[in-house]
């Protein structure tokens, strides 16, 4: 089961103007943006396995990021990345499984030999929906983007006996396509008019589901701030 719900004060993002906090004092740091989806989904487990307490939450302002970000901290300068035990490592889908293993609190992944299998294809296939899917925003967009959402209402007939990828309970696979699905489903809609539970009943259930669990609530961006990041980044006329 999932941690006791916790109302967080989440802090200001760092910008260039802001002092570096301390490097290796002992914290775990989880340096953050609060809209970018990469980030979110170590967000949503850290705040699912309950470890408000033992994960910092450091966000960065992407606009105005600070310099000492790469220069000190983590060299990709891209977040999410994570400062634990004398180290900062990065990589969502990484990470997510370093957190999982390595901290306290529910696990997210599967002892079921059949289900480790299927979450290992889904969380390597969500690099792929990924692309998919910002790669149409250039192109038919709705014509594009449609097959990589038929894969997820696919996948999600695998284990019927709940309304997440391995069945009934949470994993870390529902953890990797949460921040995703929530962005692209504001995009697509607010843009093209595109409904992508149309036609989808799995999928529709599974984002019922998803929007019930308290851990995602507070990292959730508002779907017009989500058209419009998605609409500079993707739609500017260069």
């Amino acid at each position: 089961m999932a941690a006791a719900i916790v109302n967080e004060h989440l802090p200001t993002p760092l910008d260039a103007t802001s002092e570096q906090p301390p490097l290796f004092d002992g914290t775990t740091r989880l340096y953050v943006s609060y809209t970018c989806p990469f980030a979110q989904r170590v967000w949503i487990l850290r705040n699912y396995k309950g470890l408000h307490d033992k994960i910092k939450l450091v966000p960065i302002d992407l606009q105005n990021r600070p310099a000492w970000y790469k220069e000190r901290v983590y060299h990709e300068n891209k977040v999410p990345s994570l400062e634990h035990n004398g180290k900062v490592i990065g990589e969502s889908l990484d990470l997510i499984k370093y957190v999982d293993s390595n901290f306290e609190g529910p696990s997210l992944q599967p002892n079921d030999p059949a289900k480790k299998e299927f979450a290992e294809e889904l969380i390597t296939y969500s690099d792929t929906f990924n692309k998919i899917v910002y790669t149409s925003f250039k192109g038919d967009t709705v014509k594009e983007a449609g097959p990589a959402f038929d894969h997820l209402e696919n996948a999600l007939h695998k284990f019927n006996d709940g309304p997440f990828f391995l069945g009934h309970e949470l994993s870390l696979v529902d953890i990797a396509y949460i921040p995703f699905v929530e962005k692209f489903q504001a995009f697509l809609s607010g843009v093209w008019n595109y409904d992508i539970t149309t036609g989808r009943p799995k999928l529709t259930k599974w984002i019922e589901e998803v929007n019930k669990i308290d851990a995602y609530k507070p990292t959730k961006t508002d779907p017009k701030v989500i058209v419009e990041l998605f609409s500079a980044r993707f739609l500017a006329k260069h």
